[in-house]
């Protein structure tokens, strides 16, 4: 299986369709405040993968109760549930996979394709169920949980080893070393500008000085790893925000680091701050 999916992410055939797709998903989601609402900017967190424990919890649950006797409604009616939560998932879940990097995408395509197939045997299975053909729509329903697993496998994959809308910036975090670090002199700053200065000599910070107060946040995007440090400062709704060059993920410079504006769905970190004899410094949250 590892190795099927590794052929899987460097199978350029895939992008032909994934590209189309892609330009698709875009034309149809045009509105910034549609595809925020979709990636979980509001949450906190990706919302597809909150979404999906709907239709993946009512499908093992109807699962269970298609091998135990006297419980062909009950198993019905959670198929129904699943399947009508499916599609507002895989929306979210859509929108999510076409800010992906190429390689992603790929994977994403196939993980999408999977759970097509499993939707579709679960609304064929609900429709031979309500005609009375039971035993046509349990093995229909069992045959949509595999594919639906398959789906699973290959989003777990997109997730844990490839990283898809899982904070790319939280790893710079843990290589940041307890205790105060320096960032030079405070006076150095120029206000409303992003500055990019080290910590450890390895780890990228932006540096943003407004009035007299500073913040320092960590350069690397959390959607794909995008150079904050090369964005652009823009104000939305009366806070100063930078833009992240690669793909527009917006994030308070004045307010902690809050995500405005997907794909991005999780916090920027910021690190407390303070100066001493004139000297700005920064520590681990």
């Amino acid at each position: 299986m590892r190795g099927l999916v590794n052929k899987l992410e460097q199978a350029s055939g895939l992008d032909r369709i994934g590209d189309r797709l892609q330009r698709v998903v875009q034309g149809a989601l045009r509105g910034q405040r549609i595809r925020d609402l979709l990636h979980g900017v509001w949450l906190g967190h990706p919302l597809h993968p909150a979404m999906v424990q709907v239709p993946v919890g009512a499908w093992i649950s109807a699962a269970v109760l298609d091998a135990l006797p006297g419980q062909r409604r009950a198993a019905t009616t959670l198929i129904g549930l699943g399947t009508v939560s499916a599609l507002p998932s895989a929306v979210a879940g859509l929108n999510d996979w076409a800010a992906l990097s190429r390689d992603q995408r790929r994977i994403g395509l196939v993980h999408a394709s999977a759970n097509v197939i499993g939707l579709t045997c679960y609304a064929a299975s609900l429709a031979a169920r309500r005609n009375g053909r039971y035993d046509l729509g349990r093995a229909l329903a069992y045959l949509g949980l595999s594919a639906a697993s398959g789906g699973a496998y290959l989003g777990g994959h997109l997730a844990y080893k490839q990283g898809a809308q899982v904070s790319q910036s939280i790893s710079e975090l843990h290589r940041v070393r307890d205790g105060w670090q320096p960032l030079g002199e405070l006076s150095s700053l120029p206000q409303r500008q992003l500055v990019t200065r080290q910590i450890d000599d390895d780890v990228s910070v932006i540096v943003y000085r407004y009035g007299d107060e500073v913040t320092v946040m960590l350069e690397r995007c959390p959607h794909e790893s995008g150079p904050l440090g090369e964005g652009q400062v823009q104000e939305i709704d009366g806070h100063d925000c930078v833009v992240c060059p690669w793909h527009g993920s917006t994030f308070r410079l004045t307010s902690g680091g809050e995500v405005v504006h997907g794909p991005a769905a999780n916090d920027q970190v910021t690190l407390p701050t303070r100066v001493v004899d004139g000297r700005l410094e920064a520590r681990l949250p």
